[in-house]
């Protein structure tokens, strides 16, 4: 399903500025803005799908649920992009100091688009929130051989992203250039309908999460409680605190044993008594909560400060989705006598991706198991880091390319003509590259990380966190232009920008994910794994019929 899904999202990911520009008229600091705003809201909105999957539908339920939306929102865009009278005039072909003359869209026509854009938003948020989990419920990972599997599947999932990403902007992004923008949201609104319907045939295959009520109520019940008992001494021995040691209806299949940071969260497992005797009566989870209960909002309070430092990373990627496609715009694309269209450019890091994955995953991996002795070959927070340290090397590479090429605009006299430069577009290869080789380790990091080190109870809602990370980095990016514009005095002012100062902007990013990466480190230093007791119960499950016993899983 998501190499479908993904097929359709990203196609327009790298080309819908292009669509603002050239057909809603919008100028290329909105087209540029409207974009990661809308990619923003799509990640962000994971939350949302997140928290339904774990609370209310399982993450089947929701993948078609959401599915469907998302269905919905490109049939919009597809008729408005059919009918001529749903968009503004076309203001094509026109010097860059003349598209201030275009007529803009109006309120009727800027409410479809942004209706069928946020619909796509809506749904693919949910999508992106329960599929991996989906994936990746199939592994018992208290099974070390079916552990490094769930390692590997992370891998594939991102090997489907690419592949569908890799027709996406060459096959759909053809037909926009060259068909027509009604007849590339038609495209996407057929994918999305074949993804469904391949979902829907394996539901009797799956193993089906049980939704375990709101992960975020828990936490607000960790809280409340620890807030009330805050003037209770905490005891020094962990079995003083209160757990649930037995097989009751609602808890976690986990005992997650207590730690010593966030202390101050214990005081919510103490149990208060009364004279010499404890309460013989349940008080309730607003009045007493679990040492795992605690210790999963430990979890979430530790993982904010990694999610948190990878945020600035896909605040650069917003940026080779935006200026870097208005770049390609500007040069020569002609490749063995073939034109490739401009958007179409970020097929270079896709390919490296899709050449790279199985390379990590079967060659890299395996190697790296056999001498750290961990599933995963290495660390999640040490892959998450190499992408990091990528993505900054990228920015440098990005700037050194873009003064190139206004240095060949200025010697051809040729900076406010608006025919491409004597320069090939796969000089953006180069940035696009290495950034795809840092999305490699860094989504998966995520993904994985956010998976493993997650409660039982909160799957979805955190590799939903993992995506909030790229909502982040886009609603940053929006201030970070608005930005660099007031304080640098209009660097990226122009709708023009071989009078731009991009290079600069560039530069200041690379500057600025060096310092990120500094606080990464901190932040990775300072986590601490999860370790894991597993209770051995009499279930259904398929997998429980194995008889495996497993005391104790450390992660």
């Amino acid at each position: 399903m998501e190499g479908l899904e993904n097929m359709a999202f990203i196609s327009n990911a790298i080309s819908l500025v292009t669509y603002f520009y050239g057909y809603m008229n919008f100028s290329l600091t909105k087209s540029a803005t409207t974009l990661t705003n809308f990619m923003g809201t799509s990640f962000l909105l994971a939350l949302f799908g997140g928290f339904i999957s774990d609370t209310y539908l399982s993450r089947f339920k929701t993948c078609v649920l959401f599915g469907s939306v998302e269905l919905l929102g490109y049939v919009i865009l597809a008729v408005q992009a059919h009918f001529h009278s749903l968009r503004p005039p076309p203001c094509q072909g026109l010097a860059a100091s003349q598209t201030t003359q275009c007529e803009a869209a109006d309120s009727g026509q800027a409410a479809i688009l942004f209706t069928g854009l946020y619909l796509v938003a809506f749904g693919t948020s949910g999508v992106k929130a329960a599929l991996p989990s989906l994936g990746a419920d199939q592994f018992d990972d208290r099974d070390p051989k079916e552990s490094a599997q769930l390692s590997s599947y992370f891998n594939w999932f991102l090997l489907s992203l690419t592949i569908g990403a890799i027709i996406g902007v060459t096959f759909v992004v053809w037909i926009s250039s060259n068909q027509g923008w009604d007849w590339a949201f038609g495209v996407c609104t057929l994918a999305v309908l074949f993804a469904i319907v391949f979902v829907s045939m394996g539901k009797s295959l799956y193993h089906h999460n049980v939704p375990k009520g709101s992960p975020l109520l828990r936490i607000l019940q960790v809280f409340v409680v620890a807030i009330r008992n805050r003037k209770l001494p905490l005891p020094e021995m962990a079995d003083e605190l209160h757990e649930i040691h037995d097989n009751e209806a609602g808890v976690p299949n986990e005992i997650l044993p207590r730690t010593d940071q966030f202390r101050f969260l214990d005081r919510a497992a103490i149990a208060q008594k009364s004279g010499e005797a404890s309460t013989s009566i349940n008080p309730g989870t607003w009045r007493l909560c679990t040492v795992t209960q605690v210790e999963e909002t430990k979890i979430l309070i530790r993982m904010l400060p990694i999610i948190l430092s990878t945020v600035f990373m896909n605040t650069c990627l917003a940026q080779l989705q935006t200026f870097t496609i208005q770049q390609s715009t500007t040069m020569d694309t002609h490749i063995l006598g073939f034109k490739m269209p401009g958007p179409s450019i970020p097929v270079i890091p896709l390919v490296f991706m899709f050449i790279f994955i199985p390379i990590y995953d079967r060659i890299f991996v395996p190697i790296a198991r056999k001498i750290t002795g961990i599933p995963t070959g290495i660390r999640y927070l040490q892959r998450i880091g190499v992408g990091l340290v990528l993505s900054a090397i990228s920015m440098a590479v990005a700037g050194i390319v873009e003064a190139r090429r206004k240095s060949v605009a200025i010697q051809n006299n040729m900076v406010d003509s608006i025919q491409p430069l004597p320069m090939s577009v796969f000089w953006l290869g180069y940035q696009y590259a290495i950034f795809g080789l840092a999305d490699m380790f860094t989504l998966v990091g995520l993904l994985e990380f956010f998976y493993a080190e997650s409660s039982a109870g909160m799957k979805s809602l955190s590799t939903a966190i993992s995506w909030c990370s790229l909502a982040f980095g886009y609603f940053m990016s929006s201030v970070v232009v608005e930005v660099v514009n007031k304080v640098s005095g209009g660097w990226l002012a122009n709708n023009n920008l071989n009078r731009d100062k991009l290079n600069y902007f560039y530069w200041l990013l690379a500057a600025l994910s060096v310092v990120n990466f500094g606080i990464y480190l901190a932040c990775a230093s300072w986590y601490r794994y999860k370790k894991v007791e597993v209770k051995q119960e009499e279930i259904s499950d398929s997998r429980a019929a194995k008889g495996k016993q497993i005391e104790v899983a450390t992660v």
